[in-house]
C-alpha cells in the first residue's frame, strides 16, 4: 500500500507540458491569457508547463503524438477532438455576442460535462475570440451575386468552408492560419474571414487598402479551446478548469467589443436589412448539410438554436424541427 501510495502521489504531481499556438508565439495574448491559467491549475493540482507554437497544425499533431498533455487552439481545428464543443463555430449559429456569453455559461455546468469528453480527450475550457466578418478588397464586393467568381481563403482542415463557398459560387483557395492572412494581402484572394483581433497583428488593412472594407455580419464565432489528455491531469480538473474559464468570459466579450469599436468606421460596410433574410436562410441550409454529413454535431446545433429563439423567439426557425 505505501508503494501504491508513492506511485499515485508522483502520477498527481507529474508535470504536465501544454502546447499553445499562437500566431504571435509567446508575446502574443493567447499565450499571456494561458501563463494566467497555468498559476490557476496549480490549485487543482496540475504543474503545467507550456510550450509555444505559432503553427497550430504542428501544436495539434504534437498533441496527438503525445509530445504535448494538454492543447489551446481555435475550436476550428478542436473539433477533430471534440464534435460538440467543435460545432460552437459553425456558420451563422451565434449572431450575438449575447447569445455567445448564454452558450460559452452552459458549457461550464456539470450536467453537459460527459459532452466535453471524447475518448481519451477532454474539453477544459471554451474561451471567446470574436466573431469572424468576411474582408473584401473591393467594398462592391457587398452581396451574394458579386461573391460569385471571387477567390475566397478557405483552411483545408475545416471542410465546411469549401463548401459554402462553392455554394455561394465563389472559389475556394487552398489557406491555413499562417497563411490566410498573406494570400490576402498579396492580392492572391479577394475575400477572408477573420475576427477583428486579428486585423492589427496580421496586418489586413494592407490588403484591404483603400478600396476593401469589413461587412459587418458575423459569419462564425472563433471560439479558443483548451483541451487535455485525461490520463495526464488529476481527477476533476476538467470541471474545475470550465468553471475558472467561465469566470473569464464577460471580460473578453468586453475586450472583443472594444477591439471591434476600435475599428475606423470606414473599413465597415453594412448589410442592406433585405438581403439578410436571404443570407441567414443559406447559413441555416448549409449548416444542416454539414450536420447530416458528419461534420457539425447534431447535439450543439440544438442547443444554440435553443440559445438562438431565446433571444429571438419570433424568428422562423423556432418552429422548425430539423436542427
Amino acid at each position: 500500500m505505501f508503494v501504491l501510495g508513492i506511485l499515485l502521489n508522483s502520477e498527481a504531481e507529474a508535470k504536465q507540458t501544454m502546447c499553445v499556438f499562437d500566431l504571435l508565439g509567446a508575446g502574443g495574448d493567447v499565450y499571456a491569457m494561458m501563463k494566467d491559467y497555468r498559476l490557476e491549475a496549480t490549485k487543482w493540482g496540475a504543474d503545467i508547463e507550456l510550450k509555444s507554437y505559432t503553427d497550430e497544425r504542428i501544436a495539434a499533431e504534437d498533441f496527438k503524438a503525445g509530445q504535448c498533455d494538454g492543447l489551446s487552439l481555435t475550436g476550428m481545428r478542436g473539433r477533430q477532438f471534440n464534435a460538440f464543443t467543435g460545432s460552437i463555430d459553425s456558420i451563422g449559429a451565434i449572431t450575438t455576442y449575447a447569445q455567445m456569453r448564454d452558450v460559452l455559461g452552459l458549457l461550464s455546468s456539470p450536467k453537459i460535462s460527459s459532452s466535453m469528453v471524447n475518448g481519451a480527450y477532454e474539453v477544459v475550457g471554451v474561451t471567446p475570440l470574436g466573431a469572424a466578418y468576411l474582408l473584401v478588397n473591393d467594398r462592391s464586393i457587398n452581396n451574394l451575386p458579386k461573391i460569385a467568381g471571387k477567390k475566397i481563403a478557405v483552411f483545408d482542415y475545416d471542410k465546411s468552408q469549401a463548401i459554402m463557398v462553392q455554394k455561394i459560387g465563389a472559389q475556394p483557395v487552398s489557406a491555413d492560419i499562417t497563411n490566410f492572412a498573406g494570400k490576402f494581402n498579396n492580392g492572391q484572394v479577394d475575400i477572408i474571414a477573420a475576427p477583428a483581433m486579428a486585423i492589427k497583428p496580421l496586418e489586413l488593412y494592407k490588403g484591404l487598402g483603400t478600396k476593401g472594407a469589413i461587412i459587418r455580419f458575423p459569419i462564425i464565432q472563433i471560439t479558443g479551446n483548451i483541451i487535455i489528455n485525461r490520463a495526464a491531469f488529476p481527477t476533476g480538473f476538467g470541471q474545475k478548469s470550465r468553471e475558472y474559464i467561465a469566470t473569464h468570459i464577460d471580460s473578453a466579450l468586453k475586450n472583443i467589443v472594444k477591439t471591434e469599436k476600435d475599428i475606423a468606421e470606414k473599413y465597415w460596410v453594412d448589410v442592406l436589412e433585405t438581403d439578410k433574410p436571404g443570407y441567414i436562410k443559406l447559413m441555416r441550409e448549409s449548416r444542416i448539410t454539414l450536420m447530416t454529413n458528419g461534420i457539425y454535431d447534431k447535439k450543439m446545433l440544438g442547443l444554440l438554436k435553443r440559445v438562438r429563439c431565446k433571444h429571438e423567439p419570433s424568428s422562423f426557425e423556432c418552429a422548425l424541427k430539423d436542427e
